[in-house]
């Protein structure tokens, strides 16, 4: 819509009609262009309602530019036009009251409603009313794209205050370029000066980009990109953490390292993509079951490693390893087959079996692995109906719990 506001502008010296044309659609490009953008801002622009709301500003819009740009310009031309803005949102906002209302909304309403009233009292104003009034439409609309930008990234980063304070400074310039025709007439300002903000907006929107990718680039760093859990280099800070504050408090901490049964077998049998699935669920499964203060990393392949926080003793880290071992007793039904895995769970105390972090990952990896070659269980996935048409459903087993402290 911009790139049509400046083309469409670009044939303002042309002849009439075309000059009318240009006018017109360049302006209307404008205004459409914020409509667009402060829908698309808004948490809840799929309501049935925000749609309306839109369309009705767009609707209300091209009617009163239009009647600006070719006329005829009178009270009962403008007046109805100019009730638009303010009558449709409201009876809209209204009419779905009962199914969806947000401060948001009704901030824009207002807005709307008080630019009806402004229109309706200066727009047929001697000399400058049509000026003073397309330029508290734009206006109004910038406005709305500040405010609703300012809601959606309420944030403290250079590209959330450069965009923002482009967008108001946008808006003012439908309040600066009336003001200083007025009182100085004589002064001459290029135009790329009131275009100005349109760039500060599109530098602020490039830095926002930068933004978002750095802190996504932060995150993956540290999480897993499967499970969003924890990865290797997180859960090593953590717990680096933890041993530090349980020697400074004289308390206990808990390393569990917990190793999935026969996990290759559902990777062969059916497919890397339900595995994928089945340790997204195992990793959703023990997050829920560990407090707040504790941690559930994925690192290995389906290897996953909880830390337990202070206050922790020997007996309740064997009894949490307990409790998640026979959590996976239940099958995960994924795609219409029903899977079943079991589990190694290796446990070290810090500090009474080791003293740092290196020497409590190789206690507790030394145990898991120890519990892994006890695992009496063959085969730990149990189908319900075919993986194909016609083929045979690999027969289930019991779940392998296997627990060394």
């Amino acid at each position: 819509m911009i790139m049509l506001h400046f083309g469409a502008y670009a044939f303002l010296p042309a002849p009439s009609p075309w000059c009318d044309i240009a006018n017109y659609a360049g302006t209307a490009a404008l205004a459409w262009a914020g409509m667009l953008f402060t829908w698309a801002a808004v948490p809840y622009r799929a309501q049935k309602s925000s749609r309306w709301i839109f369309l009705s500003l767009v609707a209300a819009s091209a009617i009163y530019i239009g009647i600006l740009v070719y006329g005829p310009v009178s009270f009962w031309t403008l007046a109805p036009a100019a009730a638009l803005f303010g009558v449709l949102p409201l009876a809209i906002s209204l009419f779905f009251l009962s199914q969806f209302h947000h401060p948001l909304r009704w901030t824009a309403v207002a807005i709307y409603v008080v630019l009806s009233i402004f229109l309706l009292v200066y727009q047929l104003r001697e000399g400058n009313g049509a000026v003073l009034a397309l330029n508290a439409v734009l206006f109004t609309v910038y406005l709305c794209c500040a405010i609703h930008f300012w809601h959606a990234y309420p944030r403290a980063t250079v590209g959330a205050f450069i965009t923002i304070a482009g967008f108001f400074a946008w808006a003012s310039v439908f309040v600066i370029g009336p003001f200083t025709l007025v009182f100085f007439p004589n002064l001459h300002l290029d135009d790329e000066v009131w275009n100005l903000p349109k760039y500060v907006v599109a530098v602020g929107m490039i830095l926002l980009l930068l933004e978002d990718q750095i802190e996504h680039n932060k995150y993956l760093a540290l999480h897993d990109e499967l499970t969003g859990l924890p990865n290797r280099r997180l859960f090593l800070d953590r717990l680096a953490n933890t041993l530090e504050r349980s020697r400074r408090s004289g308390t206990q901490a808990a390393l569990l390292l917990i190793d999935l049964d026969e996990f290759k077998q559902v990777n062969d049998s059916v497919g890397h993509h339900i595995g994928d699935e089945l340790l997204k669920r195992v990793g959703s499964v023990f997050l829920g079951r560990v407090r707040r203060s504790d941690t559930v990393a994925r690192t290995g392949g389906d290897e996953f490693s909880v830390i337990l926080e202070e206050p922790m003793s020997r007996a309740d880290a064997v009894r949490v390893g307990h409790s998640l071992a026979q959590m996976l007793e239940n099958p995960f039904e994924i795609n219409g087959l029903s899977l079943q895995v079991g589990a190694s769970v290796g446990i070290a105390i810090f500090p009474d079996d080791a003293g740092d972090v290196e020497a409590l990952r190789i206690a507790a990896d030394v145990r898991m692995y120890a519990s892994k070659q006890e695992s009496k269980a063959k085969n730990r996935i149990n189908p319900q109906r075919p993986f194909h048409p016609g083929s045979a459903q690999p027969s289930g087993s019991r779940s392998g719990l296997q627990l060394a402290e």
